[in-house]
């Protein structure tokens, strides 16, 4: 959404559970930074839930993924969009982390995630008004992250201090928000897939 980073491609371990890891981030993150249309919108009426376990979760979240996108169409998807994350004035839902943690923007959080964006060698891409604590930019983020080589050997501690301490209460109120038809299945994917994040990412190393 906001960043780009040199990165260094991913070893065949890559090919498994990082690279489907990383993908579900970056499809949040696309899904969270503009409504989807064009070859996202028809890439998510070609989900294919049997792609994970039946009876469990993630099945049902890609599921109902699947068929909010096909119930819907890129006008009505812009109108949600518009009237969940930016409004007049502001929209339903605050989607930053500085908001969940402190309750406030541009918080201690936002300066911390900078710090650490240029020590793991991010940069801002030019022109680019948005804050990295952004949910869309901390997704994009952590599946950057998952994919490289050389920075996945931080994903946990990336994780615990910047995405797992606020993002799943905000997929949970983008679940439950009034004005989201779409975006609802987007919130029950996203809360489904960080429980799974956090249960894989404390298991031991190896």
């Amino acid at each position: 959404m906001s960043l780009e980073h040199e990165a260094v491609p991913a070893d065949g371990q890559a090919d498994g559970d990082r690279r489907a890891r990383a993908d579900i981030y970056s499809l949040l993150g696309k899904l969270l930074a503009r409504p989807p249309e064009g070859p996202l919108l028809q890439l998510l009426h070609g989900i294919d839930p049997a792609a994970t376990p039946p009876d469990t979760a993630m099945h049902a979240a890609w599921r109902d993924l699947r068929a909010a996108a096909l119930a819907t169409d890129a006008a009505r998807l812009q109108d949600e969009y518009f009237k969940l994350f930016i409004g007049l004035g502001r929209g339903e839902l605050v989607p930053y982390a500085s908001w969940y943690v402190h309750g406030f923007l541009m918080e201690k959080v936002l300066a911390s995630l900078r710090r650490e964006l240029t020590s793991l060698g991010f940069e801002r891409r030019a022109g680019v008004a948005e804050p990295e604590d952004h949910a869309a930019a901390v997704c994009e983020i952590m599946g950057m992250i998952i994919s490289d080589s050389e920075l996945y050997l931080r994903e946990s501690e990336f994780f615990e201090t910047y995405v797992g301490s606020w993002i799943g209460r905000f997929f949970a109120d983008l679940e439950a928000a009034e004005t989201a038809v779409f975006y609802k299945a987007v919130g029950r994917l996203g809360r489904q897939f960080v429980d799974i994040e956090r249960q894989y990412l404390s298991l031991p190393a190896g």
